[in-house]
């Protein structure tokens, strides 16, 4: 899963390393617009809906933590 949505974040928005951080959001690498991209591509790409209390600094700090969000969302 970590792979899969790593290809899309990269898709999405090629200019942002997104292995080379942990604190993405903290860090302000990840600003409201591209927030809103990663959403809506992970939305499409995986048939998921995200809601409001999922869009927490932990989530999109890492490649780890979207996955992590991803896998939770996909099983319910």
């Amino acid at each position: 899963m970590r792979e899969k949505v790593l290809e899309v974040l990269e898709r999405e928005c090629p200019e942002i390393n997104f292995l080379g951080s942990d604190t993405l959001v903290d860090d302000g690498t990840l600003d409201s617009l591209a927030l809103t991209t990663i959403i809506a591509a992970l939305t499409m790409e995986f048939g998921i809906a995200i809601p409001y209390e999922e869009i927490v600094e932990e989530n999109f700090n890492s490649v780890d933590g979207l996955a992590a969000m991803v896998e939770r969302l996909m099983q319910g």
